[in-house]
């Protein structure tokens, strides 16, 4: 198998960034990155004319895109047409994620991400199970006719074998003793999210296993002087991950920012919360037989909850440099390095050096997306 070389745009690592020099890559993997004038002879060339080469966005909630929900397509295709919609985005790996719903769609999303991943579907990682599991007080858009408790036959379900990642956000003051700890021994992805639980209950939940916060801020107990709440669990916590919806309507962007000072970029992760509109044609969908539209850039019911974004990780990542203030590398970290920590395969993605999958994404001056590879197989298409 011969070497190819990415050759004209910076190159964004861990440590900096690289001018004047190329990326190397054999398959699908990362060769090196060296010197420009140091390539190897006869290995092909790539120009990029310009820009940045950034390891490709990982995006850990994702409900839809490409016109497609996954509650509505729980299968092989849906997925694959949701990560095909994202990819002009620069979004390399995802998660799929289903809304909470009933026993058998849940059965179905997961059953689906197998496959996908037994199929190599480019882009699939696993799939992010979002309730039932939730409390009522904080539903937002889900349907809490759909909710259910944790039982056997749930932890059964969610904690059978998988070939890829499993997310499950759950609210932690509702799950029964020890049902955490059975998740996370599992090597299930636990994650807080539309609950009420109180600053206590969090912690206990982040010693039982507890890994992340499905879109910090939203949907959960807010930080005050006497109540700290969830949010203030989040921010102390050093081990756990938490998503941010980066698009000027869910956070102010100067909530964010004082997140960001507390905790700093450690942990810290880009999500885009997308709907079908992403990727696709029509500004309207139907969710859970509520009729939902995008205003001013987001999803809105019919009460005008938020539904989920129109967001995507190219924006969500010019986002993070504009409204909060991160440097290039900051905003790489939060939309790639981080998630791939969060999944747990931070030896395989998430960042440019030798070894790791050739998931990539050309950006050009204006920080647009150009092209993408997954695995070392390019896409042309761009935003």
């Amino acid at each position: 198998m011969s070497l190819t070389a990415l050759v004209g745009a910076a190159i964004v690592q861990p440590h900096g960034i690289a001018q004047d020099h190329a990326l190397l890559m054999e398959g699908a993997h990362i060769v090196d990155v060296v010197p420009k004038n140091r390539l190897p002879s006869g290995c092909a060339h790539i120009m990029l004319e310009g820009g940045w080469l950034l390891p490709g966005f990982i995006d850990t909630q994702v409900n839809g895109g490409g016109d497609v929900l996954l509650n509505d397509r729980p299968d092989v295709e849906g997925m694959r047409a949701i990560a095909q919609a994202h990819r002009r985005f620069g979004t390399t790996g995802m998660t799929p994620t289903l809304i909470s719903d009933v026993a058998d769609k849940v059965d179905a999303a997961i059953a689906a991400g197998e496959a996908a991943m037994a199929q190599s579907v480019p882009g699939i990682l696993g799939v992010h199970v979002e309730g039932p599991h939730l409390n009522p007080g904080k539903k937002g858009i889900h349907d809490a006719a759909k909710f259910a408790p944790i039982d056997s036959a749930v932890l059964a379900r969610l904690t059978q074998p998988t070939r890829g990642r499993r997310i499950v956000t759950l609210a932690p003051e509702l799950a029964p003793p020890g049902a955490i700890r059975a998740l996370a021994q599992a090597d299930v992805i636990v994650a807080a999210g539309h609950s009420l639980a109180d600053y206590d209950q969090t912690v206990m939940a982040l010693t039982e296993g507890l890994a992340g916060f499905t879109h910090l801020f939203n949907a959960m107990t807010q930080m005050g002087s006497r109540k700290p709440g969830m949010v203030a669990a989040a921010l102390l916590d050093r081990a756990s991950h938490f998503g941010l919806i980066v698009d000027g309507l869910h956070v102010h962007p100067a909530a964010m920012r004082v997140a960001l000072a507390a905790r700093g970029i450690d942990g810290a992760m880009l999500v885009t919360d997308a709907m079908p509109p992403v990727g696709g044609s029509n500004a309207r969908f139907s969710l859970m037989g509520q009729d939902i539209h995008v205003v001013d850039g987001t999803c809105r019911g019919p009460d005008d909850t938020l539904a989920g974004s129109a967001l995507n990780m190219a924006q969500a990542f010019r986002n993070a440099m504009d409204m909060l203030g991160c440097s290039m590398m900051d905003a790489s970290r939060m939309a790639s390095g981080n998630p791939a920590k969060f999944l747990r395969l931070e030896q395989e993605t998430g960042a440019i050096l030798p070894g790791l999958r050739a998931d990539l994404v050309h950006l050009d001056v204006q920080r647009q997306v150009r092209r993408s590879w997954i695995a070392g197989d390019i896409s042309e298409q761009g935003e």
